[in-house]
């Protein structure tokens, strides 16, 4: 005779799995008040939001009691990745690290209604300034807005951006702030100092405007003229949560050539090889391993966003030719070896490499393996 007890209706077992999420998710809550709480001490005692050594404690921490109790110490790694990343957010919009000193002004965003000017305007609302949104059909037009702005933010398409400025720069108060947001920075710079003399401060942020967080992505700023405003936008941006690097706009713009150039052009050749190839999509599919995923799922949010974004970042750069000369010379000498059958070739080329990148292989073997995992599970 069995001595198991009765299984459980699923039903009842369902209810259970509710009850114990629900009770997750009045412990999550508990968790944001105290961090809630965090953010007044580190408000109080200037101390800022992220604390790298402490968060590595946490995930040693948590992952090593997760592979005692028996679960699965990678997504519980994740899923604690997730929890301080919120916690960060949380933090950041009680503007823990804006500088007690720091007073309201006004920000004009010129350009507000884009997907990135809303951004700009929402950043800095959260930040507690007062917001002037202007564009093409807002009842204030951008050179009113300018006119009485404290900051006054360029936020338009970079083919009509100089001209944008030209137009703007005038209106702007000498005591004031103008800042541009454009993808490349030499000309916009040279722009806004030639039709101001206020304080100018070139900036790109390194995203776009459909991320879940700003906590960690970076920005870079150049400075101009004035650095007293440019201080202030560098305070701003990391009481935010971002990431600033600061740079000269020509090397903002060489440095662009390889993390935007080189990609959108890799990108942009390896989707029109597909395209061309003849082999449907779906098919492909079928048989995809997890790195061929990865990478059309990269190339597809590509192109599914405009080629008015794209195209100008990449006509506009000084480097271009440059990039997509290489680029063709490299593609031509891997063919070249492939079709040769030279092995010894084939290794020195990956020999070469793999010395440029160096230690980051096993960087990008680790972080890899954990977005290939969180990518399967989802698919």
């Amino acid at each position: 005779m069995s001595t198991e007890p009765p299984a459980r209706p699923l039903p009842l077992l369902r209810a259970l799995v509710d009850t114990l999420d629900h009770e997750l998710l009045q412990l999550a809550a508990r968790r944001m008040a105290v961090v809630s709480e965090i953010a007044a001490y580190k408000r109080e005692h200037h101390l800022r939001i992220r604390d790298p050594q402490r968060e590595r404690e946490i995930i040693e921490d948590r992952s090593r009691r997760a592979q005692e109790i028996g679960l699965p110490k990678g997504e519980v790694e994740a899923l604690f990745r997730v929890l301080l990343r919120a916690s960060r957010d949380h933090q950041a919009a009680l503007r823990t690290e804006l500088p007690a000193e720091s007073a309201a002004v006004t920000v004009a965003v010129i350009g507000g209604r884009g997907s990135m000017g809303a951004l700009v305007a929402r950043m800095f609302g959260d930040l507690g300034h007062n917001v002037l949104v202007a564009d093409q059909e807002t009842e204030l037009t951008p050179g009113d807005a300018a006119a009485v702005a404290d900051v006054t933010v360029i936020s338009v398409p970079i083919d009509v951006t100089e001209q944008v400025i030209g137009e703007i720069g005038p209106r702007v108060r000498p005591d004031s702030l103008l800042i541009d947001v454009t993808s490349v920075k030499s000309e916009p710079v040279r722009a806004m100092l030639a039709a101001t003399t206020a304080s100018v401060v070139g900036t790109h942020p390194m995203f776009g405007p459909n991320i879940h967080s700003l906590q960690g992505q970076r920005v870079v700023v150049c400075r101009a003229r004035g650095d007293r405003w440019a201080d202030w936008v560098v305070g701003m941006f990391t009481a935010r949560g971002l990431s600033v690097v600061e740079t000269t706009p020509p090397h903002h713009d060489k440095m662009m050539a390889t993390v935007q150039v080189l990609t959108h052009f890799q990108t942009q050749v390896h989707g029109l090889t597909l395209s061309r190839l003849g082999a449907p999509l779906a098919e492909s599919l079928r048989f995809t391993s997890p790195a061929y995923l990865m990478e059309l799922y990269m190339g597809a949010r590509h192109f599914a966003q405009s080629a008015d974004l794209y195209g100008p970042i990449e006509m506009t750069n000084p480097e271009t030719s440059s990039i997509t000369s290489t680029y063709l010379a490299a593609a031509r000498e891997v063919a070249d070896i492939l079709a040769s059958g030279d092995r010894d070739r084939f290794r020195g080329m990956f020999a070469e490499v793999q010395s440029f990148l160096g230690p980051f292989t096993a960087e990008a073997l680790e972080q890899t393996s954990f977005l290939i995992d969180r990518l399967v599970e989802r698919t």
